[in-house]
This record gives C-alpha cells, structure tokens and sequence, in this order.
C-alpha cells in the first residue's frame, strides 16, 4: 500500500480542489416533493460540500472547479457560493440560450424523509453547463502546478453527467499527480445518474479506469460493491462485528487491485428509520485498520451530505498531519452533526467537531 505524501501549504495557493456540479437545492421542508407549496433554496453537490466543508467548518482555503449557465438561477448559485466561501476563480461562466435548449443549471429537489418514510431526491440536471465540459476545457496545469494545490478531489457524481466529464475527471487527476497534487475519489454511487448512461456496468467500467489514478478512495458500502464490483459477504443490516469484517475483507481486496491507494475509507450506516440511524466509519491506511466509534441511534434531521461531510473531516485530519485514527473519527463527527442541521452542507463549527470527538454528550453550551 502507498504512503500519502501531502504538499506543505507553502507555495500552494489552495489546501483542495474540487471538480464537480454545483446544483440549486429546493427543499420542501415538513412538506414532500409533490405536495409542497413552497420551497427552501440552498446549494450543494456532492464534490462541493467536501470544499465548502473544509472551508466553512475548518477554515481551509479551497476552490471549486465549475460551470454555470449565466442567468438569474447561475447568480443565485454563485450567491449561495459566495456565503460558503469557496473560492471562484475557476468557475466557467456559459452564455445562456434564454430557454435552457443548449445549456442549464441543475436543479435539486430532495425532501427530507421520516420514519418510515425515507428521504427522496429528485433531480434536473440534463444538458448543464458542467455536463458538457469537455478535455481541454480548463488549464489544469495553471491549478496544479502554477497556483498550487495540495490535494483535488472529485468523484462518481460528476463522471455520471456525461460521456465527456469521465475525460475531463482523467485529465484532471493525471495533472494533479504530475504536480504531486493528492487526489481523492468519491465512488458516490446515484443509480439515477447512471440509468441512461448505461447503469451499473458503465459507472463500473468508468470507476476502475479511473482507480489507478486515485490516491485517496472514498465511499459507502453500496458504492464499492456496486461501483467498483467488489462483492461483501456476510453482511447484515445491523453493522455487528461480522459485517465490519466483511467490509475489511472488501477493502483489503480494492487494495490487492489498486495497490497505488494510500487510504481507503467508508462510511457506515445503518438506517433503522429515515430518522434513526447506527452511523461509524472505517479507514484503511498504512496497511491496518481504524475505525470511529458507531454513534448507535443517531438522530437524523437531513441525511443528504452526511457522507461528504465524512470526507472533508477526513481530509482535514490527513491535511493537518493527524494520524489515521483521529481523521476517521473526526471525519465521522463532522458526518454526524452535518445530519443534524438542513441542506447538503455542514453548518457545524471545529469546535463542534472537537466536542463531538471526545463526548457523545449533547449539553447544552452556554
């Protein structure tokens, strides 16, 4: 297994980049998808939370890597960007048709869920502005190699958009790595994004061409074994120490395939109720295992951004210069009190965090 040598800040304008979509968000709050009168509008994709998370939660300076059709919807994304902080200077401005034929932003619907009643997301997002980014598209060695960055980050959400964005994910990393850039992949399985792109066979094939190139692989467990094909045997619904093992033997596997991986992380979740969840995760480093205490019965407010809110604490750890062991857990903190609040993004502090690290104990703070 590979060592992760990360870049010292100095000389690197950027602690991450991310490539990905940023879609508007319209949340029904109490009311479902069909039934609601009104909406809530927020920002988020999976690639950008990591970088907004890292920004926003632990003071980091990232950027993302984007495109957005220039009309009020764009604007009203970039608003939403400017609050979180994320850095813009790579984001593609599209001329726009003044209908949406030719280029669109994406539009995210997602209603919470409770009980019984899991959560549902119901996306927009044909024929985006980001979609249709091409290889060439961006001057990757201005990011990497004359800017700075220490670590990119991308994942299976954005190469799900298009035949194209898989290239451009490809010509990112292979620059990144030249540049001694760190790059993490979040397998992000969404079976939506793929159905007519060719389903589980293509965002498999797309995945392991891409492996070799990842340093960091991130996930949960539908997403290694359906995105990457590694089965998991002995698995229950209920996360015991059989299933954990289960899991070990699986990653230990996407190592023997991909022995350029430096760390390999999943989340773990089990859903008693949309709103009741078991939640721990696992990392895979240096050759053993660590794993976060599993928070039994977490109480769920949003679960949408719970697991990229995992990878930006994760990330911080490794950044930082923490050891395995404390980036897994603060990597799960930071997933868990993300679940806590509305909308794909953390709105937790670092001292949250902190606290949430070294007591299970919600009193009051005054």
């Amino acid at each position: 297994m590979a060592k992760l040598n990360i870049k010292p800040k100095h000389g690197c304008a950027w602690d991450l980049v991310s490539l990905g979509e940023v879609m508007l968000r319209l949340d029904p709050g109490d009311q479902r998808i069909a039934t609601a009168r009104q909406f809530r509008a927020w920002e988020g994709g999976g690639e950008y939370n990591v970088a907004r998370g890292l920004k926003r939660c632990f003071g980091l300076d990232t950027a993302i890597v984007t495109a957005l059709a220039d009309n009020p919807v764009g604007r009203l994304v970039e608003d939403f960007m400017l609050q979180g902080g994320v850095n813009q200077k790579y984001v593609r401005w599209v001329p726009y048709d003044g209908v949406g034929r030719t280029v669109r932003n994406g539009l995210n619907f997602t209603e919470r869920g409770f009980g019984v009643r899991a959560a549902l997301g119901c996306s927009d997002r044909g024929h985006t502005a980001i979609s249709q980014f091409k290889p060439g598209a961006i001057d990757w060695n201005q990011i990497f190699s004359r800017d700075g960055a220490r670590w990119f980050h991308t994942g299976g959400i954005f190469c799900a958009l298009s035949e194209t964005t898989p290239l451009v994910a490809k010509e990112a990393m292979e620059a990144a790595k030249r540049a001694g850039t760190i790059v993490s992949y979040d397998l992000n399985y969404r079976a939506s994004l793929w159905k007519s792109m060719g389903g589980k066979a293509k965002a498999q094939e797309i995945n392991r061409m891409l492996a070799p190139l990842v340093d960091v692989m991130l996930g949960n467990e539908e997403d290694f074994t359906v995105a990457l094909g590694f089965p998991v045997a002995n698995v229950n619904e209920h996360h015991s120490n059989l299933e954990i093992a289960s899991f070990k033997v699986m990653i230990e596997k996407v190592v023997h395939d991909f022995p350029q991986l430096a760390v390999v992380a999943t989340t773990l979740r089990h859903a008693r109720t949309a709103t009741i969840n078991d939640w721990g995760a696992v990392c895979y480093c240096d050759g053993q295992f660590y794993q976060a205490p599993t928070r039994e019965n977490l109480e769920i407010y949003d679960r949408i951004g719970g697991g990229d809110s995992f990878a930006s604490g994760l990330i911080y750890g490794f950044l930082e210069g923490k050891a395995p062991q404390w980036a897994v857990e603060c990597g799960a903190a930071h997933g868990a009190l993300a679940m806590t609040t509305p909308g794909d993004t953390s709105m937790a502090t670092v001292q949250e965090v902190l606290q949430a690290m070294n007591s299970q104990t919600a009193r009051i703070e005054r």
